[in-house]
């Protein structure tokens, strides 16, 4: 089978994502990001990276790393709440915070524990927020008390931190909830909502009885809390720390562009694959493209609502644009293969889709981004691995680079859990 001519395995941070091939490091994508962010490690511990410097995040199946760490690129994204972590600057509606009682997720002893106080009352943290859609976050452990709540004072969830699982809403369902495990008794609980004016965000712990905020405590019982995240959006991203900033912390948008040369693609054919998944399935398109870095040529594929798509555009003509219903944020391997007369789409081992349509570009192909072209439609997902190759496989070989090695190497590619 052919080499690929230019080919990224996630395995190093930096200014760059590192293409493996070509060795002389042409097919090193630029990368850019205004800002600190987080990501997962190897240890699965949240830590920093600084600024500019790309993330290699590592999955995590059942609070524990499995597998090989994928490029992680973020859309812009602002905290909030200005102090995600150090709870007893909130508002504390009879609560009492007892900070750097337990291990966080991020390895340190500095995680809180929201203590009830003696009585009947609403027992919940506040901070103010304006109207808007939000997604709302933070990283729960049970304590004696084994129930969480999260929300506004119009729209909420009542979480169990026993079973891990969503229990009730709070007068208003929220849009959609979230739950991840992190490991060491810890998950992050989110909801997406929408308020029409300003409110407060509440947390704090319930005892899976009561659907209201009022519960009784005796100034000892609570739940152990850290990193707590508002941001305006439909999903929740990777955490985002606060210590008192005005107006919340900004972590900008991640682009990653500019990979390969004329002399690394073939305009008359060619294979682009990608091991990739989306954040979300938002309703946006999120697009890779070969190109001549124009709109006139391009190789396309990427994400548009709960399907992947891929485009093919010559000499500024649309010559087709097919999509494939799929849970797109499981990995999936797809590979698109074009050539005049010939072209095949195949995603995790089949074939799904065939044409022959006729086509001539009328520019050299020069670029791999993560865009459509220019700066239209950016990739927003994570990429476990990218390939191009400079000339037409076989169905065969489109078989053999988009399937699954093992049952392993399937179940961990898809994020199950193997009992």
């Amino acid at each position: 089978m052919a080499k690929p001519k230019l080919a990224l395995i996630p395995a190093a941070q930096g200014s760059e994502l590192f293409s493996v091939l070509p060795s002389s490091g042409v097919g090193d994508f630029d990368f850019s990001r205004s800002g600190k962010a987080t990501r997962i490690n190897s240890q699965g511990l949240i830590e920093e990276v600084d600024d500019g410097v790309s993330r290699l995040n590592y999955p995590m199946i059942d609070g524990k790393v499995v597998g090989c760490p994928h490029h992680i690129l973020e859309p812009a994204r602002t905290n909030v709440i200005t102090h995600s972590e150090n709870f007893s600057q909130w508002n504390l509606i009879g609560i009492t915070v007892t900070s750097n009682s337990v291990i966080s997720p991020n390895g340190s002893l500095n995680a809180s524990k929201l203590v009830a106080t003696s009585g009947t009352s609403n027992k919940v943290i506040a901070q103010a927020i304006s109207a808007g859609t939000y997604t709302a976050s933070v990283f729960a452990k049970k304590g004696e008390f084994q129930g969480l709540f999260i929300g506004t004072g119009a729209v909420g969830a009542f979480f169990n931190l026993n079973t891990h699982t969503f229990r009730a809403n709070y007068t208003s369902a929220p849009t959609s909830y979230k739950i991840e495990e992190y490991g060491n008794g810890w998950y992050r609980y989110s909801i997406t909502f929408t308020i029409s004016s300003s409110d407060n965000l509440y947390i704090g712990p319930n005892d899976n009885v009561s659907n209201t905020l009022a519960i009784t405590g005796n100034g000892t019982n609570g739940i152990y809390t850290w990193g707590a995240q508002t941001e305006v959006g439909s999903y929740p991203t990777s955490y985002i720390p606060t210590n008192g900033e005005s107006g919340g912390v900004t972590r900008s948008a991640e682009t990653a562009n500019g990979s390969g040369d004329a002399a690394t693609f073939n305009d008359s054919e060619g294979v682009l694959m990608a091991e990739i998944s989306a954040l979300a399935d938002d309703g946006t398109y999120r697009l890779m493209s070969v190109s001549d870095g124009t709109n006139n040529n391009r190789v396309t594929l990427g994400f548009d609502s709960n399907k992947f798509i891929t485009e093919l555009k010559a000499n500024n003509t649309n010559i087709w644009s097919e999509s494939i219903i799929e849970n797109i944020t499981n990995t999936s391997k797809i590979a698109f293969k074009y050539k005049s007369g010939q072209q095949n789409v195949f995603l995790n081992g089949f074939k799904v889709i065939n044409k022959t349509n006729s086509f001539t570009f009328s520019s050299n192909l020069n670029d791999l981004s993560f865009f459509e072209q220019g700066t239209s439609n950016p990739f927003y997902g994570k990429t476990k691995q990218l390939q191009y190759y400079n000339s037409a496989l076989t169905e065969s070989e489109l078989e053999k680079i988009t399937s699954w090695t093992s049952f392993t190497d399937m179940a961990q590619g898809q994020q199950y859990s193997i009992k």
